[in-house]
């Protein structure tokens, strides 16, 4: 049964003829009439009661022809859905992303990627730095999110492109003596409690910050080790400790809490996107310059 059978068949039903369908169609009459017998003895049957004028739809003619018309339907749907994957207009595509993106980054990021390719789903996995090379690669994940400190090797067949180089700021209950200062050293932290995060056995993160932090020379004994970094927010926000952030979580962020900027702190973390080698689909290219332009990124600023 081909598509150019059903074509016809429901072009003569609407029209009423198959001259009319013919006219209709920009072809001859006898090439619509020979589809037709080819699609009736497929079918076991014939479709139209040729014996009346005008000749009139049979009992099975009456059955096939709605769900004809239901079939081209969906074969156009799905050429169109398939030529709009195909170049990128529609689709899916997932992103992983460390949470302290969320309150400026990210947001900002999916709604530019919204206006541009609105027939695109994007699917969102919230997932440590650590973990999102591995989704990559085994193509669960399209773009990654992810927070260094420090240098990490990806390896060749993954992408690395800068986003933000974050530096870092103090975090403090609103009523903290700190927080009338438009800057302090990290020296000044001498000695408060520390709210480490995230706490997670298979992340860099919070044991290269508090080494960052010794290094330094500065003392500040861990009074909290929270889960995420939320956590850690309102624990400074409960008057539990303090802890450091990168200034780009101070967008948009809870009231009850203030970030002071350290003058001196000598070390700062990045945001990157990561994104396959090979991977060069409209989505991904798209999604990566959303991420680019929320960041404040130059345009000719090459990953690496």
């Amino acid at each position: 049964m081909k598509d150019r059978q059903l074509k016809y068949f429901c072009a003569i039903v609407d029209a009423g003829s198959t001259a009319l369908a013919a006219s209709r169609l920009f072809v001859a009459p006898t090439a619509i009439s020979t589809q037709i017998n080819l699609l009736e003895k497929e079918l076991g049957g014939v479709l139209f009661d040729r014996s009346k004028r005008p000749m009139s739809l049979t009992p099975l003619g009456m059955f096939f022809y709605p769900r004809a018309k239901e079939l081209l339907a969906a074969n156009q749907r799905l050429r169109e859905e398939a030529s709009s994957i195909a170049a990128g207009k529609r689709g899916w595509i997932s992103v992983a992303f460390v949470r302290s993106t969320i309150f400026s980054l990210l947001p900002t990021a999916m709604r530019a990627f919204r206006n541009a390719l609105p027939e695109v789903q994007i699917d969102l996995l919230e997932l440590l730095s650590e973990f999102q090379p591995a989704q990559l690669r085994s193509g669960r994940v399209d773009v990654g999110v992810v927070r260094l400190l420090g240098e990490e090797e990806y390896l060749d067949d993954l992408q690395q492109t800068v986003l933000i180089d974050d530096p870092f700021v103090a975090v403090f209950p609103a009523h903290h003596r700190m927080t009338h200062r438009e800057s302090i050293s990290l020296a000044e932290l001498e000695g408060l409690p520390y709210i480490s995060y995230p706490k997670n056995p298979q992340t860099h993160f919070s044991r290269r910050l508090t080494a960052r932090i010794a290094n330094a020379g500065v003392h500040m004994p861990v009074a909290q080790d929270a889960v995420e970094i939320h956590t850690a927010l309102a624990l400074v926000a409960a008057d539990m400790g303090v802890t450091l952030v990168g200034a780009s979580v101070a967008t948009n962020n809870r009231s009850d809490i203030r970030f002071v900027r350290l003058a001196d702190c000598g070390f700062t973390s990045q945001l990157v996107a990561l994104t396959r080698t090979s991977d060069e689909s409209a989505p991904v290219r798209t999604f990566v310059s959303a991420l680019k332009d929320a960041a404040g990124v130059p345009a000719q600023q090459a990953a690496r």
